[in-house]
């Protein structure tokens, strides 16, 4: 039977586990519950499974039966962390309102992407004797901010088979954006790199009806969020952009009392390593600097966070090609732009030569569909084989063509 009809007639378990999985979501390094699920999946497979030291990642490795010591290796990637969201999509298996899983949501698809995982995982057990070489799977914690893709790497996930690996894939559903059934890539630069900004104003307070009295601190704050701005359209090439966002303003505790300090945090995006330092240098001297004019201090901290996410262009045509033979011509969309979001999977290619590319999965029509990230955010479990037919034929096809 073609891998896409076996993908087809697991489709009933597939949804069944990304339900499960999505009533339980987890967030951060540490979630027990949802590895024990997973390993629970992966136990009777017949692959090599370790679990991580400072996180609960899983990595499993299958032996292809025609595999050699210098056989090839593909790694093949799910992130498995949630978000600190309250769910409202009114999907019937989301948490209920007294789990203790209640606060969290996989509302970045997460779950999808786990259960995809497994899909392709049996589909390539059924073909193990016909496999050349060996499929390293990376269960990943911590996507969301926390960097969970240095940890694996730190502790040896790229080296898991035996030696390093030679290509790796991951791909990523989206809830609007791309039409559903929709596979999207590019060439290059996929995702944005990311940093943190975060800055405190110190001033000294007093009675908000005598601010000469005081050294007023929030109009300082204010002042450096629009600066900000401002600094983004006339620093920066138009053609290597930044985006600067502030998220967090915090100050004060009554509407008539002047605080000692003000605070914000931004996150900040870039398309090179260039565009990147210079935003650190420009953010930290207008806002030191707009504080010195108001006779205040500033303490200005800039941190890198993920680095670019750049597909190597040999993988990408690779992924094109295996994903219209696979499944039509008409499901591949080659992007015309990179997207502002970020990834650590950014961190596995930077080691390794691969390509991530993202799945229209959307419950709703694209003009009544929740982002991702949002409390409204729905997908539709029907992708789940599509997802799995391709990481598995990526990996199969990899292999042969080393």
């Amino acid at each position: 039977m073609p891998l896409i009809d076996d993908a087809k007639a697991m489709s009933d378990e597939l949804s069944t586990l990304r339900r499960k999985l999505h009533a339980v979501p987890e967030v951060g390094l540490d979630l027990p519950v949802t590895q024990k699920i997973l390993l629970d999946e992966l136990a009777d497979l017949g692959l090599e499974v370790s679990t991580g030291k400072d996180l609960t990642s899983i990595t499993a490795v299958l032996r292809g039966g025609k595999h050699t010591d210098n056989s090839p290796v593909v790694l093949l990637r799910a992130d498995m962390d949630a978000l600190p969201v309250v769910e409202q999509s009114g999907e019937s298996f989301a948490p209920a309102a007294d789990s203790p899983h209640h606060q969290a949501m996989h509302a970045c698809g997460h779950d999808m992407h786990m259960a995809g995982l497994i899909g392709a995982i049996r589909l390539l057990v059924q073909r193990r004797d016909e496999l050349p070489g060996d499929v390293v799977f990376m269960l990943q914690p911590g996507e969301e901010g926390m960097d969970g893709a240095r940890y694996m790497i730190d502790e040896g996930v790229l080296d898991a088979a035996g030696r390093r690996v030679d290509a790796a894939y991951g791909l990523h559903v989206f809830s609007g954006y791309f039409e559903k059934g929709t596979i999207a890539a590019r060439p290059g630069a996929l995702m944005a790199a990311s940093a943190g900004l975060k800055v405190v104003v110190h001033g000294r307070g007093g009675h908000g009806s005598a601010p000469h009295m005081s050294a007023d601190p929030v109009p300082a704050a204010a002042e450096m969020v629009t600066a900000l701005q401002t600094a983004v359209t006339r620093q920066f090439n138009v053609f290597d952009p930044v985006v600067v966002t502030v998220g967090t303003f915090h100050a004060g505790t009554r509407r008539n009392i002047i605080p000692d300090d003000a605070e914000f945090e931004a996150t900040i995006r870039a398309f090179s390593p260039e565009a990147m330092q210079k935003a650190g240098e420009v953010t930290t001297t207008v806002c030191k600097e707009i504080a010195a004019a108001h006779g205040l201090t500033a303490d200005v901290t800039f941190t890198g966070e993920y680095p670019l996410t750049a597909n190597n262009a040999d993988e990408f045509e690779f992924v094109a090609d295996t994903a219209r033979d696979l499944l039509g011509d008409k499901r591949f969309l080659q992007m015309a732009d990179p997207i502002t979001g970020s990834e650590d999977f950014s961190r596995v290619l930077d080691e390794v030569p691969g390509c991530y590319f993202f799945v229209g999965a959307g419950r709703d029509p694209l003009a009544k569909a929740g982002s991702n990230h949002s409390p409204i955010a729905a997908f539709d479990d029907s992708l789940l084989p599509d997802c799995s037919a391709l990481l598995a034929e990526l990996a199969i096809r990899r292999l042969n063509r080393a």
